[in-house]
């Protein structure tokens, strides 16, 4: 059930992660989730990595959008250059 959630809080991280960065991004709709589903298992890893969160603990919407906006960051600037 934890992947669901990872997935269902990616989501909703990867819309915030596009509204929070400016400029206009590589990718649409579907991307953006993409990224934001890959961000919010980043968010996990490392909040459990820095003891936010517990082993096997997802992390909840703040750790996503912070791992989804580190993912788009590195996405824009992979994608310019």
């Amino acid at each position: 059930m934890s992947i669901l959630t990872t997935i269902v809080i990616g989501f909703l991280a990867g819309a915030l992660a596009k509204w929070l960065t400016p400029g206009r991004g590589p990718g649409g709709f579907f991307v953006t989730v993409c990224l934001g589903i890959v961000g919010a298992m980043v968010g996990t890893f490392l909040g459990q990595q820095l003891g936010w969160y517990a082993q096997g603990e997802t992390a909840g919407l703040f750790g996503g959008v912070v791992g989804a906006v580190i993912v788009l960051v590195v996405f824009r600037a992979l994608a310019r250059g």
